[in-house]
């Protein structure tokens, strides 16, 4: 339910952006409006702008189908007694992998005024990373054709955005998808230590 309403809010919010300069503008992540100016809110409303229709569209199917499914696993957990709220976690994972995965970021180009990101593909990465965690051997279907565990999928999902990175030659920001999934990854133990023994069974 939570993922229905996040993929629908962005969704609206991206189609006006789309419309409108003046939106788009004062919700992209601006590291120098941050730093210079105090516009704090742009950590977190960048990630319901997105650059067009196919970003968009990419980033709200992935997260639909994962996000739903970690959200179950969650909410599992709730019932289990092992975390008091499914809900209040899995908002907690996205919004925090959204400010989290943009650190790196806001330090590198706070300097540079004519710098600008959208998209919540670092949070995206988040979701996935922590479905990875919860099913390490399940297959994720890399480009929805060629299926792959998923810890193998998300060991040459950091190495390619790491070595991306490193490039810096496109207009897309791999290290909020590298930090992004980090995070993502490590949130579970972080909400209860007990559940890398999830992880670590998963092999055996």
């Amino acid at each position: 339910m939570v993922t229905l309403v996040i993929v629908v809010v962005t969704s609206v919010s991206s189609l006006l952006a789309f419309r409108s300069r003046r939106l788009f503008s004062g919700m992209e992540l601006s590291p120098y409006s941050i730093i210079r100016s105090g516009e704090y809110h742009r950590l977190i409303t960048h990630a319901f702008l997105h650059a067009d229709y196919v970003h968009l569209i990419i980033n709200m199917v992935v997260l639909y189908f994962f996000g739903t499914a970690v959200e179950s696993k969650f909410r599992g957990l709730e019932e289990q007694g092992i975390i008091f709220s499914g809900t209040f976690f899995f908002v907690l994972l996205y919004f925090g992998s959204i400010v989290l995965s943009t650190v790196s970021t806001v330090i590198k180009y706070r300097s540079n005024p004519g710098y600008g990101a959208v998209g919540a593909s670092g949070a995206v990465s988040a979701i996935i990373f922590t479905y990875i965690f919860f099913a390490p051997l399940e297959k994720i279907y890399f480009y929805m054709v060629l299926p792959i565990p998923g810890i193998v999928f998300g060991v040459l999902y950091l190495i390619y955005s790491s070595i991306m990175t490193r490039r810096s030659k496109d207009n897309i920001n791999h290290e909020a998808h590298f930090w992004g999934a980090v995070f993502g990854f490590i949130f579970p133990v972080l909400v209860e230590p007990e559940l890398i023994k999830i992880f670590w069974n998963s092999f055996f």
